[in-house]
């Protein structure tokens, strides 16, 4: 990299994080992938899957809530919170915050259905860090949790 020269260096970080964009794209496809053969024993959705693993790590929240920390729309997290109320893995409660907006929250079937997931996946990226270092993660989630900064708020309804 040329010091002297900060546009140099800027085109060069910017062509790096190009690099990341064209790595992350097939990573996302090929988890979800994965994730999709993985559930398809149990009859879980990668949407419901989801919604289960935001109320596993966040608690209760509402649809529209869910729909923001995941940048979809409003429409399809109904879909597959009413597709994991069907199998008994949610259920709505009412907000104290907020009459018109029931919170979602998982079932004691819904945390033993996400945990199972959840363990499986762990057991899967396990595999993947045997010659990470931490410092080596802590970057990775440092650049991605940046480039997700910069891409702000997306409107998806």
């Amino acid at each position: 990299m040329n010091k002297t020269d900060p546009g140099l260096v800027s085109e060069e970080l910017t062509d790096r994080l190009t690099e990341v964009f064209d790595l992350v794209g097939p990573l996302y496809r090929r988890t979800q992938r994965k994730v999709e053969q993985d559930l398809s024993a149990e009859g879980l959705s990668v949407g419901v899957r989801a919604v289960l693993t935001l109320l596993h790590k966040h608690g209760p929240m509402t649809v529209p809530q869910m729909g923001r920390a995941q940048a979809l729309s409003r429409q399809f997290l109904q879909r597959m919170v009413n597709d994991a109320a069907a199998r008994g893995l949610v259920q709505s409660v009412p907000n104290p915050a907020h009459k018109r907006s029931s919170l979602i929250r998982l079932t004691e079937q819904g945390q033993t259905a996400v945990t199972a997931v959840i363990d499986r996946e762990r057991a899967v990226l396990r595999r993947a860090s045997g010659d990470l270092t931490g410092t080596e993660i802590d970057a990775c989630l440092r650049v991605l949790s940046r480039l997700l900064e910069v891409m702000g708020d997306v409107d998806v309804d």
